[in-house]
């Protein structure tokens, strides 16, 4: 298959979810809070200098109206891979993926099978970063599915990662959102393959998507790692379709391990979600998702969203959203060596709940949150609404207490505290360190579940 070489979108009519990031310490427009829904709400003041630079959802790779506006490029076993990474990206393409069974890749019982029933299990195999990106890139490829989005709003490509033998696929909501209501998925495999695909589930909350390819069998499925392993300075690779460049392989280390990103997509009638960083109101068109990003140097590009970031022994560590650009354009800039991947440990559970029918699940401390305003020598994320009966009101926790720490990550805003959360499950129990009246107290706090809220 053919892909054109143009790093532009069409901007005449733009895919559906596609909007500017949120920049960190930004300050937040329309942060109201939901505290009968119990979502998050996250109020940001100006920032007392400028922030330099913008996070922000990488734009899809997208056909160019003419076959003659780009130079093609041709490359045998065509796949995509979408690249999401603290922004999110809709329709956009990248990926770093699966792995075959090759001897740098050795999994056990709990390792990622071909088999078409029961869940998506990570490694326990022991973690050998000795591998040569040249065996790593030969383990993964055959993981990597290119994606190909057609809907009334446009068209583009995204990368997907190979979860079962049977065509069970992961990749990005915002990736497949553009064919919704009646638009068209294909998948093209490494092995040359092509089919098309349907929607199983998407959860917008993280931005997840499984579809599932029609009439294929025998794929090579990802080994899924644990992004809980991985260390600053970490070597790992990505691997996708940058600008429809097929196969492209790029490597980096992990610069950092939990750092909260929060983006927005646009999303027609976005309903509200818990646990976000801004608070979106009902029929806005901002969709706002933050999490505890890995951030790693790999090059990351439009048309890498959706696929996943590895370690040097070829197992998915994490799934690629954003860059960082340095201004604030959507249909232009690459990689700037700041890209952000959402960790695998977040995004099994919700795969899970997709595959086996059930409606994804998120934790919530049910409050609503702020920097903490006219105190600098005070870092943390200030309550401003404690729901009745909530996790935070059952551990004591009140309107105005500035928490500090989560177990041992330091909290250092509003935004940090909501991906900190976040990348917990319904259940987790967590030490919470806060401040009241100037002094420093713990409590434990159970996290609750959106299952049953209006805002889940």
């Amino acid at each position: 298959m053919t892909d054109q070489n143009n790093p532009a979108h069409d901007s005449q009519n733009p895919p559906a979810g596609q909007s500017e990031g949120l920049e960190h310490g930004a300050s937040s427009q329309g942060a109201a809070s939901e505290a009968a829904a119990g979502s998050w709400s996250a109020e940001s003041p100006t920032p007392a200098a400028p922030d330099f630079g913008h996070t922000r959802p990488l734009p899809p790779f997208q056909q160019p109206a003419s076959e003659t506006a780009a130079a093609t490029a041709r490359r045998p076993g065509g796949f995509t891979a979408a690249v999401l990474a603290g922004a999110l990206l809709v329709g956009g393409a990248a990926g770093v993926g699966g792995a075959a069974a090759y001897d740098a890749v050795k999994g056990d019982d709990s390792t990622v099978t071909s088999s078409a029933s029961g869940p998506v299990k990570a490694s326990n195999a022991a973690v050998t970063p000795t591998g040569s990106v040249e065996k790593v890139a030969a383990t993964v490829l055959p993981s990597v599915v290119k994606i190909n989005v057609s809907g009334s709003s446009g068209s583009g490509s995204g990368s997907g990662i190979v979860l079962k033998d049977d065509g069970t696929i992961l990749t990005n909501n915002h990736v497949v959102s553009l064919a919704a209501d009646g638009g068209s998925i294909t998948v093209n495999f490494n092995d040359g393959r092509t089919a098309k695909a349907t929607v199983v589930g998407t959860d917008k909350v993280t931005d997840m998507a499984v579809i599932k390819a029609e009439g294929v069998s025998g794929l090579t499925p990802a080994t899924i790692g644990k992004s809980s392993d991985l260390r600053v300075g970490q070597s790992v690779v990505a691997i996708g379709s940058p600008y429809g460049l097929n196969s492209t392989v790029t490597t980096g280390i992990v610069s950092a391990l939990n750092r909260p990103v929060s983006v927005s997509t646009a999303e027609e009638q976005a309903p509200q979600f818990p646990g976000f960083g801004q608070q979106q109101q009902q029929g806005q068109a901002d969709l706002s998702t933050t999490y505890p990003a890995i951030q790693t140097d790999a090059a990351i590009n439009p048309g890498n969203s959706g696929g996943p970031l590895v370690d040097m022994s070829g197992r998915v560590v994490g799934v690629n959203s954003s860059i960082r650009t340095a201004d604030g354009s959507t249909d232009s800039g690459g990689s700037i060596g700041l890209g952000f991947a959402i960790p695998i440990d977040e995004v099994l559970p919700i795969v899970n709940q997709i595959i086996d029918g059930q409606k994804p699940t998120h934790a919530r401390l049910a409050v609503s949150v702020s920097d903490v305003q006219g105190n600098t020598l005070t870092q943390g994320a200030q309550l401003q609404t404690v729901d009745s009966g909530g996790a935070a009101d059952k551990a004591g926790l009140q309107k105005g207490d500035v928490i500090t720490k989560v177990d041992d990550d330091v909290i250092d805003g509003s935004e940090s505290l909501v991906a900190t959360i976040r990348g917990h499950r319904p259940g987790d129990q967590v030490t919470l360190t806060y401040l009241r009246d100037g002094k420093t107290q713990t409590t434990t706090a159970t996290l609750g579940s959106d299952a049953t809220t209006s805002a889940s």
